[in-house]
């Protein structure tokens, strides 16, 4: 099954080559339905300029990349979503781009160096979590490299600057397109990369059983353990000798409870590579064991579950949910279940139904747990 949503065409202005650009989008990604702005800002003040090697900062669905690899130039886009790192690559190939895709959690950590890169912030993105990859994007760069930002002041454009300007010699605006403009700083020949994101700690206790959270500004509740989880691992029975999946695990609290619980085998998944980070550093602190699994939905996911667990991403969108799910009935086992939670306002019902049949309901005081079986 498929989110796909949009096709979406960009004309050309590449010498031989193509009349336009064509993107496949999904639910699940920044601006499915339409080119986002910055980016477009991006390319306007990109192109005919010589570039060499570049990186393309959280490249979304790829419009920046892949059309930019379509000049003379060498492009690597990084993401830290499973599912536009694959769209990337797929649209990159749609239209002949010769792009590399990388799905990291920093670029800093690469053994790579550049000479441009460029971002084109989303304005929902926390804005210290923003600079962060600002600055990782920048310790990329060779002395006297190239880094170009997109925005708007509404959207934060000006204390991303302001960072810029923090390290960069020189920071100068370029180009203006209605309410966005693209600003440039020439890296130093020394950089001190800053941190503006830390990681956190978060301790809790569910049923007697005690958490210790490793956490991150711009995740899911980064600074307490949500109602919503709370609820379903306090409803949600797990026993032992079962295959667990926490399906969009987050930083991992629902798989290392369940590693804690019973003796069970744990698979954790999520689409962002921060939050399997994440969950990763969860189980090793808890003291629990089981396997991180960085995924789109169940694409990546191998084998079949006893008990599947899910608080989901109801924020992302219909097509996700209904592949999410749909993704599910094709893991879980015959006798087996899928508990998800979700808030009381919301009515789930009909995605759940793609599963199986829904057989128990835990209300809560402001959350539902749900129980379904094929």
């Amino acid at each position: 099954m498929t989110a796909e949503r949009s096709r979406l065409t960009l004309e050309s202005r590449v010498p031989d080559g193509p009349q336009t650009f064509e993107f496949r989008t999904t639910d699940g990604v920044h601006s499915p339905d339409e080119f986002r702005e910055g980016e477009l800002a991006l390319l306007e003040a990109l192109w005919g300029r010589k570039l060499g090697t570049v990186l393309c900062l959280q490249a979304n669905y790829g419009v920046v990349g892949t059309v930019l690899a379509r000049s003379p130039t060498d492009v690597l886009m990084t993401e830290t979503s499973v599912r536009a790192s694959r769209l990337c690559r797929e649209n990159a190939e749609r239209n002949d781009a010769d792009a590399a895709v990388s799905l990291v959690e920093s670029p800093a950590g690469m053994d790579a160096s550049f000479d441009t890169c460029c971002y084109a912030p989303h304005e929902y993105t926390p804005i210290d979590v923003g600079k962060q990859r600002l600055v990782d994007g920048l310790s990329t760069l060779d002395p006297g490299g190239r880094c170009y930002l997109a925005g708007r002041e509404s959207g934060g454009v000006n204390r991303y600057e302001r960072c810029l300007n923090r390290h960069c010699p020189t920071v100068e605006t370029i180009f203006e397109r209605g309410e966005f403009h693209v600003v440039v700083g020439t890296a130093p020949e020394s950089f001190d990369r800053s941190r503006y994101v830390e990681y956190r700690t978060v301790r809790t206790t569910v049923g007697g059983i005690e958490l210790t959270l490793a956490t991150a500004p711009g995740l899911f509740s980064p600074t307490a353990l949500d109602d919503g989880t709370r609820h379903l691992l306090e409803t949600a029975t797990v026993r032992d000798g079962q295959r667990v999946l926490d399906l969009c695990c987050g930083y991992g609290p629902v798989g290392a409870y369940a590693a804690r619980a019973a003796d069970v085998e744990v698979v954790l998944a999520d689409d962002d590579v921060r939050a399997t980070a994440c969950a990763n550093r969860t189980l090793d602190r808890t003291g629990a064991t089981g396997t991180v699994v960085p995924s789109d939905g169940i694409r990546q996911i191998d084998g079949t579950f006893d008990h599947v667990l899910c608080n989901p991403p109801t924020h992302a969108g219909s097509g996700v949910l209904s592949e999410l799910f749909g993704g599910v009935r094709d893991v879980l086992e015959r006798d087996g279940t899928l508990s998800v939670v979700h808030h009381r306002k919301l009515d789930l019902d009909h995605q759940l139904r793609r599963v199986g049949e829904i057989v128990e309901r835990f209300e809560g005081e402001n959350h539902t747990v749900v129980s379904v079986s094929p």
